[in-house]
């Protein structure tokens, strides 16, 4: 997407941002911020790595190698639970799918599950936490694919161990809104069936929501925020049922049922 476009979508999103809640943006925007400060120094739960980790060893900021999508600013800060205080120079790793549902790295993707990305590294990358214990990531939003939510992957490591894997989710209203109208997100093959509401990880990993991000509109991209507050003993990785997902809640108009002055689906 060039620049003009990114901002046209902004714009766009923007209008109409009233599909976001019934409240209205500010509202949600002043009710996250009063959610993260009230439960920031609260453990903030593991969840599974997925299939799709690797360490391609890139410190690097900006994530995206060019893949089309809307931006994103992704500012995550680290602290140590209870304490609240910042564990300057604790590394952390993100990973994510593309707009289309893609991870860098491996083969079997797309929704043919026919496309070899090995050897790729797009949307992958590693920041160290400065004073304050924040790090940046510049990348784009994230797509979905079949089984799955809309989400971002995380590792926190202190001192070369690992203290917390986790997936952050984003506000579903704003989800549908760019899958539908984003040209870069838009003509799938099939239709998204999982949301928060009926994500395995989302559900059982973190039913509290305290790995949900806060999401606030800047000139020309999002930015989403969130404090990962960690213990520094390391943790076992986490291994979620395998198998076939829990069968799906299934809701015709399901956004239009979630969100409040949504507008319902045509299918």
């Amino acid at each position: 997407m060039t620049i003009a476009t990114r901002r046209g979508v902004i714009g766009l999103l923007s209008a109409s941002a009233a599909l976001l809640t019934s409240r209205g943006p500010a509202a949600a925007q002043t009710q996250a911020a009063s959610t993260l400060a009230d439960d920031a120094c609260i453990l903030t739960p593991q969840s599974e790595s997925g299939p799709y980790y690797l360490d391609p060893k890139l410190v690097r900021a900006d994530i995206a190698e060019g893949r089309p999508g809307v931006p994103l600013a992704l500012r995550l800060r680290v602290i140590e639970a209870g304490a609240c205080t910042p564990i300057s120079g604790a590394r952390v790793d993100v990973w994510h799918c593309d707009a289309r549902g893609i991870y860098s790295g491996y083969p079997g993707q797309g929704d043919n599950h026919k496309l070899d990305q090995s050897g790729k590294t797009f949307l992958r990358g590693t920041q160290m936490a400065d004073a304050a214990g924040w790090a940046g990531f510049t990348t784009i939003y994230p797509g979905w694919y079949a089984g799955r939510a809309t989400h971002v992957h995380f590792r926190v490591f202190v001192d070369d161990a690992t203290v917390l894997t986790g997936q952050t989710f984003f506000p579903e209203a704003l989800n549908e809104f760019i899958y539908t109208n984003v040209p870069d997100y838009t003509g799938r093959p099939k239709q998204r069936l999982v949301i928060n509401a009926n994500d395995r990880v989302a559900t059982e990993a973190d039913p509290d929501h305290r790995a949900y991000c806060a999401i606030k509109e800047e000139r020309d991209r999002y930015l989403a925020t969130l404090t990962l507050a960690v213990s520094r003993k390391p943790a076992a990785a986490v291994e979620m049922p395998t198998g076939k997902l829990p069968p799906a809640p299934w809701i015709k108009d399901r956004l239009a049922a979630l969100v409040p002055g949504l507008k319902r689906s045509p299918f």
